[in-house]
């Protein structure tokens, strides 16, 4: 065999780029070894032509040179090594992967690529080539870009959930089947009781997500440790404890493997992550790897949820603490109310309202504003309320009440240099025994209640006096009036008369629109009426920016009455039989 059999070979790879211009002999299994050679090469550059399977051995690829029926002529010393079975003068016949054209397989845990080259008088070369370093890169990098493609989907899904119990459902559902079989999250204990999601996946059934709750003191002891920032090791006991829980339905402890890790929190594991699948499929270095970094995702996603569930829920009770509170009950009273804050999105702002009960069967209620908007004022009005609360018990006279909050505030506002003040109208209310409200209010700086009369018209008390918070003994106004039975005193913030709109959308809803509205609903209750002006305001906002919106309204039901219940705002016709009767 020439240099020409073995023809587009190079140096380096099994091939010459020249051809020989002779040929020698082929090589035969009766021929010796030593018979074959290649062409001398002239001139002195060497006296001796080397023998052709000395620079063949040399190749990275082996060579097996098969004669026309099918008999091995040659193996190369690469080849022999790469396939041992393959000896001159047999066949490849045991060899699978030769049975083909170019084939890559898998040979005595190597991995092999082969190739067939025709040679001249119908012989044959195979090439055959270790690759199985560069195939174990080539799978490393497929793995490593699935487990990256894997945790950028995490990193997307997880990104969104807020809510504690959304975000654990979402990380076991995406654990499942990439990491387990089975996957069980369990929440740190709170309050004694840990929580736990379970999300398994059976053949080609959709993925289904359950939950419990346990006690703490019965949690396995592997899960115990992995809340307090250990890894348990011991797989063998961590798959026990898992099937002897209940987390592993379908799997045996001989036919299961498991890993258990911490999902990280800001002090302690926010919970701790149980995957679970076949032994079948043993959780390697890498798979371990996979889980840690999954684990830190799911546990940075649960701390955040965690953490805005828990100041959410602070912010709802503090914002509750200071909605305005719906005036108690006293006999012969109708209360109606309407409120409206700036910041729709906060629920809270400056303006308050209220009452309190008085030994007398009276009671004590007011109405006011406080300076600014948002979280800032809702807090000054809760500090306000709280004083009403605890003054009253010592002073029922409304100007005298309001003279000793004006000192309160002063004292409040002083100490903490804020320089906050409001206005305030406050008043007390006691039944008269025909049935009429005797009422006694007194003003700080706010605007002057309307009274609807049981004619239908509309009387603007004279009540003025001094803003609350600023000065030292303010001036406050005081005025005296009765309420017959079916009128209505109305308490109203600046949020409504000062409501801008119109066409232009600059113009002030006034207090002369304001008292056209409320004019011939003297046989409307009082939450129907408030209700009536909260929505003639916003209709002349038209949906624009505004001050907080605040309507206390008490009605004067006569003796004996009791307050109606109320749908809508809508007046009663005029031939109703009962005034204040709405729709059962």
């Amino acid at each position: 065999m020439t240099g020409a059999d073995v023809r587009d070979l190079g140096p380096g790879d099994g091939r010459f780029l020249t051809p020989s211009a002779a040929r020698a002999p082929a090589w035969h299994p009766a021929t010796p070894r030593s018979a074959v050679g290649l062409p001398a090469v002239e001139g002195a550059r060497s006296q001796t032509a080397p023998d052709w399977p000395e620079v063949v051995e040399h190749f990275r690829e082996g060579l097996v040179v098969c004669g026309p029926d099918g008999v091995v002529w040659h193996v190369s010393p690469v080849a022999e090594r790469l396939l041992p079975e393959v000896v001159a003068g047999g066949t490849l016949a045991g060899i699978g992967g030769l049975s083909s054209g170019d084939a890559e397989f898998t040979h005595h845990g190597r991995r092999l690529r082969t190739r067939r080259v025709p040679l001249s008088a119908g012989r044959s070369c195979w090439y055959v080539e270790d690759v199985s370093d560069s195939a174990g890169r080539a799978d490393a990098l497929v793995a490593e870009r699935a487990r990256s493609a894997f945790l950028a989907v995490v990193g997307e899904k997880l990104g969104n959930p807020l809510h504690p119990d959304r975000a654990a459902a979402a990380v076991v559902r995406l654990a499942v089947p990439t990491l387990a079989e089975v996957a069980v999250l369990v929440l740190a204990p709170r309050s004694g009781r840990a929580r736990w999601w379970r999300a398994r996946r059976a053949d080609g059934d959709a993925t289904t997500v359950d939950r419990g709750v346990l006690a703490a003191a019965e949690l396995p002891p592997a899960v115990a440790d992995g809340l307090s920032g250990a890894e348990p090791h011991a797989v063998d006991w961590l798959a026990e404890q898992a099937v002897e829980a209940g987390w592993l339905p379908g799997l045996s402890v001989a036919d299961v493997c498991a890993r258990l890790v911490p999902l990280p929190g800001r002090d302690t594991p926010a919970g701790v992550l149980l995957v679970a699948r076949s032994a079948a499929r043993w959780y390697g270095t890498d798979d371990v790897d996979l889980i840690r970094a999954f684990a830190a995702r799911a546990g940075a996603t649960l701390t955040t949820a965690l953490l805005y569930h828990d100041q959410a829920e602070v912010a709802d009770t503090l914002q509750a603490s200071l909605l305005p509170v719906e005036p108690v009950e006293v006999p012969g009273v109708q209360w109606g109310t309407a409120y409206r804050p700036a910041q729709a999105g906060l629920r809270i702002g400056g303006d308050f309202y209220g009452s309190h009960r008085l030994p007398d069967g009276g009671s004590i209620f007011f109405l006011g504003d406080v300076s600014g908007k948002g979280v800032e004022a809702a807090v000054f009005t809760g500090q306000l309320r709280q004083c009403l609360h605890a003054l009253h018990r010592v002073e029922q006279h409304p100007a005298q009440l309001l003279r000793l909050l004006n000192d309160a505030l002063l004292e409040t506002t002083l100490a903490h240099g804020q320089g906050r003040f409001a206005t305030m109208v406050l008043g007390a209310v006691r039944p008269h025994r025909d049935g009429g409200l005797a009422l006694t209010l007194a003003g700080g700086g706010h605007l002057p209640p309307l009274v609807v009369r049981a004619s239908g018209e509309v009387e603007q008390l004279a009540l003025s006096g001094m803003l609350i918070g600023v000065v030292p003994d303010p001036r406050v106004g005081q005025v005296s009036t009765r309420l017959a039975p079916g009128e209505t005193c109305l308490l109203y913030s600046d949020g409504v008369t000062e409501a801008r709109g119109g066409r232009r959308g600059d113009e002030q809803l006034g207090t002369a629109r304001l008292v056209q509205a409320v004019t011939g609903c003297q046989r409307m209750p009082a939450p129907a009426l408030a209700e009536r002006i909260e929505q003639v305001t916003c209709d002349w906002l038209a949906q624009r920016d505004h001050d907080d919106i605040a309507v206390l309204a008490l009605r004067a039901t006569g003796a004996g009455g009791r307050a109606h219940r109320h749908l809508h705002a809508v007046p009663t016709p005029a031939g109703a039989s009962q005034e204040g009767t709405a729709a059962p």
